[in-house]
């Protein structure tokens, strides 16, 4: 009888470090933005057991921002400038909506295939609609993956200078919820500039 050799349960420091490394290479190198798919893709690559203990987001994006300072860095530096400078735009179009920036070109980790994410408020997702056609802007939608009470009403997907976006549309109720959220990293444009400033 053949016994299958059971694959390792990641679990220390050293293994979560492995994966959280892997993880961060694929995101930076093939364009990954999910931090979910990509912790389970390096610990499958790696041999470890599924439903192994996988380092947090921050873990992943502590070594994220490693490897693009010491293999990407002029790109990055580029890549953030030029986002930056696009969610701005966006912002100053959207404003009506309370426009906010979030996610990877906020905290500095956008990558090769990175979107760059703004957060709306309105009393309807349609209202947000309204406006992106009545300025002929194409655009398409989608439901988020997950629900709960820090889920958008709806995602709206556009491109703007062949850069991508998403725009998340939360309930006008929701603002200042989220603005005590330690969860979900935001500023608005304000900050967007001044972190610009910060881009050599």
């Amino acid at each position: 009888m053949t016994r299958h050799k059971q694959a390792p349960r990641a679990g220390n420091s050293a293994s979560r470090q492995a994966i959280a490394a892997a993880a961060a290479r694929m995101m930076a190198e093939d364009g990954i933005n999910d931090y979910g798919y990509a912790k389970r893709k390096a610990a499958r690559n790696l041999g470890y057991a599924e439903g192994s203990a996988l380092p947090t987001n921050d873990e992943v994006q502590i070594e994220l921002r490693t490897y693009q300072s010491l293999y990407q860095e002029d790109e990055v530096k580029e890549r953030l400038r030029e986002m930056r400078e696009a969610a701005l735009e966006i912002m100053a179009l959207m404003e009506d909506f309370r426009p906010y920036l979030t996610g990877a070109v906020l905290d500095g980790t956008a990558g090769r295939a990175s979107s760059i994410e703004i957060d709306l408020f309105a009393d309807s997702a349609k209202d947000v609609e309204i406006s992106l056609l009545s300025r002929n802007i194409e655009y398409g939608s989608s439901e988020p993956r997950r629900h709960g009470p820090d889920t958008p009403e709806t995602l709206l997907h556009l491109e703007w200078d062949d850069l991508p976006v998403t725009l998340a549309v939360y309930p006008l109720t929701v603002e200042r919820q989220r603005s005590g959220s330690t969860r979900h990293e935001r500023a608005k444009a304000s900050t967007v500039a001044a972190l610009l400033e910060t881009v050599e």
